[in-house]
């Protein structure tokens, strides 16, 4: 009952509110004498302006109720008066009710002041204005205005709902013109309503234009490029909904536009205006009827989770599509175009059966057949077999606890078969029917989601020696795997690496990590971004004591002048005297808790191109410096076994780390999560 209330409240207000600023923008186009004296339709519009005024402040009442009940978890509270009174003074979003509240309250007064007066087009200039003023206010408690209030969140959003209003706030006065042409006899006033929709017509078609720009927009913003929601969240769905009834809504708009309206012109001929006229009726009041259900629908949408935070429990298909990973597999582009360009055909087809005036059936027939081979031929190639798993997300961060976690879960239940680096060349390899996949080398994250690793290490692969773990491993300790299986990807890819930085090129996530070192301090890596560049040491003791004191000496300068902070990490446990013997006037941070995650997560990251190091387990380098830029980017990496006399040069390193300050932030910080 209260989601109903609720919107019905939002959409009532929103269609009052679309029908006033609409209509006051067309009466402000074609005000002309016989508006003021004489246009009837004029009239009956204006007399229902104040109630449409009154109507919005309605809404907005019904708004704030439900909105109070809702907020405050308190049904009971959405029909008590004092609690609304709380959630105006007490909260952001009934500080932005109250002026949207008092917004419309400014209009219900211009509505009534308009009633009152000799109206000309100025006036009506002054209603759009003070129309569209609780529109784009109404903007600021939409999804638009949730996170974040700024002109690029709200512009595209306001410029929307303004442009529908434009459009269907005029369909009435299209609607009443329609209807006294039927009725009229002075050829003057013929010729005025002739002109006069003529004169919407020439509005609406860049209104709707911009409308499906701006609707684009705002779209793309709340679906976030996931296909995918679009055909597996409620949000999708209705959005779906919506083009559908706006695609038919385009459609019977061309058909006024160039088959209803031209027949008003032949004033001299009154069974032709008559049959236009009950042509105009008859399509335009379908259209208004599903313009009053696209608002519904946005009303709806705007109150709906959006799609780009649906989780995805159970995806209902057993396919989805991948262009970026199916795209270079043989004969995938040549389907696709060739399928794209037979699609193309298809409106061909149409416009040639009403050319030729091939029966509807007929072309619909055709034309529909040969869409449906085009789709045939393109979409298969991009498909790959997904499961109810494939866009679950991942619960756990992926950060360095979860990574190591994950390596000795997998040395324990996998290593067997996949090998000890995941390269697919296990002690069992040979003895299995099926080859063990190359989790190393090959690409498979590029192609496979999170979610379809998680339903193969849970389920097992079908038609091959791999089992499922769901027994056996708990739900953490699977994503755990997942996590690790994507460090070992990325490790790989970071081999491209060097001791020199790529300028504006960041490409691989630091794993993030939490410590505590030798000098009482704290933290994790994400305490640095946006303000310093980190070097994270994996040392040796002994034989990295000449490099420590090095950086030692050095590290006044680095943190001073070049904003850089050193973190140490041990590769093997330090005992009580070791440690003293480092941290003896060492002034940057020794880690002394969390350095084994660190250390498994880390070794990953420590290929080379003239080192695959792919062999057996793997070697464990003596001493590596990565170097971190301050958005959390893995930039450089130095290793002493590897890279020759590199950062010992300081001069070196502090040559990059200022290359690095002078970028700005590329690219978002690295998420938490894998995809």
């Amino acid at each position: 009952m209260i989601e109903f209330i609720a919107a019905f409240s939002r959409w009532s207000q929103l269609t009052a509110n679309l029908i006033l600023f609409g209509s006051c923008v067309f009466l402000a186009l074609v005000a002309r004498p016989q508006v003021r004296s004489g246009g009837a339709w004029a009239i009956r519009l204006e007399k229902v302006f104040p109630w449409l005024a009154g109507l919005i402040l309605l809404g907005l009442v019904g708004i704030l109720a439900t909105t109070t009940g809702d907020a405050t978890g308190v049904i009971a509270n959405t029909w008590r008066p004092a609690a609304w009174s709380e959630l105006v003074q007490q909260t952001r979003v009934g500080l932005m009710w109250t002026a949207w509240a008092s917004l419309a309250f400014m209009l219900f007064c211009v509505m009534l002041y308009l009633r009152r007066i000799d109206r000309r087009r100025w006036h009506f200039v002054l209603g759009a204005v003070a129309a569209s003023l609780p529109l784009i206010a109404g903007s600021l408690l939409s999804h638009s205005g949730a996170e974040e209030i700024s002109f690029e969140s709200i512009a595209p959003y306001a410029l929307h709902i303004l442009m529908a209003g434009l459009w269907f706030g005029a369909l009435p006065a299209f609607l009443l013109i329609v209807h006294d042409l039927r009725r009229e006899s002075d050829k003057a006033l013929l010729q005025f309503n002739a002109y006069a929709l003529k004169k919407f017509s020439v509005m609406a078609l860049p209104a709707m234009v911009l409308l499906i720009v701006t609707g684009v927009m705002v779209a793309d913003r709340m679906v976030d490029n996931l296909y995918h929601t679009l055909v597996s969240s409620l949000y999708g769905w209705l959005l779906n909904f919506k083009l559908a009834v706006l695609a038919i809504i385009l459609l019977i708009a061309y058909r006024v536009r160039y088959h209803g309206l031209p027949s008003l012109s032949q004033i001299e001929e009154p069974l032709q205006v008559a049959k236009g006229t009950s042509y105009l009726r008859k399509w335009v009041g379908i259209e208004f009827v599903l313009a009053m259900l696209l608002v519904l629908l946005a009303t709806l949408l705007a109150n709906t989770l959006p799609a780009k935070h649906a989780i995805v429990e159970n995806w209902p298909y057993p396919f989805r599509f991948v262009i970026d990973a199916m795209w270079d597999e043989p004969n995938v582009q040549d389907r696709f175009w060739s399928g794209l360009t037979l699609f193309l055909f298809a409106p061909v087809l149409i416009w040639l059966g009403l050319k030729v005036q091939w029966r509807r059936l007929k072309t619909l027939l055709l034309s529909g057949t040969l869409a449906a081979i085009a789709v045939a031929i393109a979409l298969p190639p991009l498909t790959i077999e997904a499961f109810p798993e494939t866009f679950r997300k991942t619960p756990v961060p992926f950060d360095a606890i979860s990574i190591s976690n994950g390596s000795s879960l997998f040395a324990e239940h996998c290593a067997s078969c996949h090998g000890a680096q995941g390269k697919g060349n296990g002690i069992l390899a040979e003895k299995l029917t099926t080859d063990p996949t190359d989790l190393l080398t090959e690409p498979h994250t590029v192609r496979h989601t999170v979610g379809n690793f998680f339903h193969w290490i849970s389920e097992g692969v079908p038609e091959t020696d791999m089992p499922g773990f769901a027994a056996v491993l708990t739900e953490e300790s699977r994503w755990d795997i997942v996590n690790y299986m994507h460090a070992l990807s990325r490790g790989f890819d970071a081999r491209l690496l060097g001791t020199m930085i790529m300028p504006e090129m960041p490409a691989v996530g630091a794993p993030v990590f939490s410590y505590f070192a030798h000098d009482g301090s704290s933290g994790s890596l994400k305490d640095f971004r946006q303000k310093k560049n980190i070097v994270v040491i994996l040392f040796s003791w002994p034989q990295s004591q000449q490099r420590l004191n090095q950086l030692k000496e050095s590290y006044e300068d680095l943190a001073l002048n070049y904003n850089t902070e050193i973190l140490a990490v041990p590769i093997r446990a330090l005992d009580t005297q070791e440690l003293a013997e480092i941290t003896q006037n060492v002034p940057f941070p020794v880690v002394t808790e969390g350095w084994q995650e660190i250390r498994n997560s880390y070794l990953l990251y420590r290929r080379n191109r003239t080192v695959p190091d792919l062999l057996g387990k793997g070697m464990t380098p003596g001493h590596i410096e990565y170097l971190i830029d301050r958005f959390g980017y893995l930039r450089a990496r130095w290793v002493a076994q590897f890279d020759g006399f590199g950062w010992l040069n300081v001069a070196m390193l502090t040559q990059q780390i200022t290359q690095l300050n002078q970028e700005g932030e590329i690219m978002p910080p690295p998420g938490d999560h894998v995809h």
